[in-house]
């Protein structure tokens, strides 16, 4: 039966690459939430940033969108964001969850670049804000090291406790606390887990997000 936490919600996700692919968390996640009995509408945009969601802004590598019990639409190279607010107006969602931190992370840099992401992540939170909508952000997950995209451990404890920090008034959801390094879920690139991956990913997201005050306090 419905989860009595979730049944009844309006749910928009939105994020980056995580959210693109008939195996990623557009799939496991959305439907983990829909089951609870929630109504989504998740839209994710390969290496979207957080600002990209201030404007419409097209993706580097196509993107997906996903509404209630419905296909994974698959957009293609011409993927584009939708500006946070106009997604807002048109869904009018009790809550907004945003997955994101692994495009904004810069692994292959020799230092995380703080001032930019804190650019990037404010703008998109008080633009959530400003609509009176709760927020919980989702943060980056353990992946083993090794990847095609740079991503070590080391970096990517430093980008989830600066997101930690930063995503206020939106609720944290620390992914590293889901695994170790040691066991982080294995990975097709260093960044993109492999099916199971995500579904325990979803899994876990699922389970921290109800337990979270801000999910308790809506009215349904």
């Amino acid at each position: 039966m419905p989860s009595s936490l979730l049944a009844g919600l309006s749910i928009l996700m939105v994020g980056d690459s995580h959210l693109t692919t008939s195996n990623y968390l557009i799939a496991s996640l959305h439907e983990n939430l829909v089951r609870q009995g929630a109504s989504v509408h998740s839209l994710g945009v390969c290496g979207a940033n957080a600002a990209d969601w201030l404007v419409a802004t097209k993706g580097t590598c196509g993107g997906a969108e996903r509404k209630n019990g419905g296909k994974i639409n698959i957009l293609g190279p011409s993927a584009s964001t939708v500006p946070i607010k106009t997604l807002i107006g048109q869904d009018k969602p009790d809550l907004v969850l945003v997955i994101m931190g692994d495009t904004m992370a810069g692994y292959k840099n020799p230092d995380l670049p703080k001032s930019w992401i804190w650019q990037q992540v404010t703008g998109l939170t008080k633009e959530i804000a400003s609509t009176k909508t709760a927020c919980v952000w989702v943060g980056p997950a353990f992946a083993p090291e090794g990847g095609r995209y740079g991503k070590t451990f080391a970096r990517v404890q430093q980008m989830s406790s600066f997101l930690a920090t930063s995503v206020a008034p939106c609720a944290y959801i620390d992914s590293l606390k889901f695994t170790t390094a040691a066991t982080a879920w294995p990975t097709t690139d260093g960044q993109h887990y492999q099916p199971g991956g995500y579904r325990q990913w979803s899994d876990a997201i699922y389970k921290a997000l109800i337990e979270l005050p801000v999910v308790k306090g809506l009215k349904r």
